[in-house]
């Protein structure tokens, strides 16, 4: 993503203007549309676990995220398609809090994988820590033909894309790689498995899943159905994928209420 946008540092007495200095630790982001977003809530908690993580790893005591969150909520426009980022950024004078709003680039429908092969992430369940590394992953799909790496465990199974959760559907049954220390809780597949009653771990190869519809699913996209690079495809997984992304929609919620739910 280009560098468009806003950023600003979120202190005690409130916001002021940032430019792109630091080093980023964490990030979360989410999709605002026309004053909607979805999993609002997650996304803080998330952040705020993977700040709470970085204070341990490092030492350092990291800015309290609840009133900085309920801020970003309150100051986030209500036109327009965005995709804003929040930041834990290390500083000279120590950690920060800053938001970066950013334009929102267009949802593609579909998506196609390149396989990385064994995730190198330092710190999988941790957004932001391996932002370049991940960048860089995917800058290598783009340049292979594809759009997402895709990351296998060291045993060769499906974990999930550089910028993506991964699922597969057996029958009528949603699956995806299990939860755990090797994956990023992914927020757009904890909504899904909401809709879809659950998500039911399994452990799975790439060859294990060439007769099986996969997709791609994140906060920005919603949901993609891979058409190349893993699973197999039909022209009638869009139409299925796009019944289900009516669904996924229908849980955004106007951003006023927000501010509400932030209980961190």
């Amino acid at each position: 993503m280009s560098d468009q946008g806003v950023r600003r540092w979120w202190d005690d007495d409130g916001w002021s203007p940032s430019d792109a200095t630091g080093q980023v630790r964490v990030i979360d982001s989410w999709l605002v549309d026309e004053g909607r977003v979805r999993g609002f809530s997650l996304h803080a908690q998330r952040f705020a676990d993977a700040c709470s993580r970085f204070a341990e790893a490092s030492r350092f005591a990291t800015p309290a995220t609840g009133a900085f969150l309920r801020a970003v909520a309150e100051s986030l426009p209500e036109r327009g398609r965005w995709f804003p980022r929040v930041e834990l950024v290390e500083t000279a004078a120590g950690p920060r809090l800053r938001l970066w709003v950013r334009p929102a680039p267009p949802r593609t429908r579909t998506v196609r994988l390149w396989n990385s092969g064994p995730d190198r992430r330092s710190l999988p369940a941790v957004k932001g820590v391996d932002l370049d590394h991940l960048a860089g992953l995917r800058t290598a799909a783009v340049a292979a033909g594809a759009d997402e790496a895709l990351l296998l465990s060291p045993e060769g199974h499906v974990l999930e894309g550089s910028t993506t959760s991964i699922v597969w559907w057996r029958g009528d049954t949603l699956c995806g790689p299990p939860p755990g220390p090797g994956l990023l809780p992914g927020i757009t597949r904890a909504l899904l498995g909401e809709l879809a009653g659950q998500v039911v771990p399994e452990r799975a190869t790439p060859a294990g899943l060439a007769d099986v519809p996969v997709w791609t699913v994140n906060a920005l996209h919603g949901i993609r159905p891979v058409t190349a690079g893993l699973g197999r495809f039909l022209d009638e997984d869009v139409v299925t994928a796009e019944r289900w992304q009516t669904r996924l929609e229908s849980l955004a919620v106007p951003l006023k209420e927000v501010p509400r739910v932030v209980r961190l």
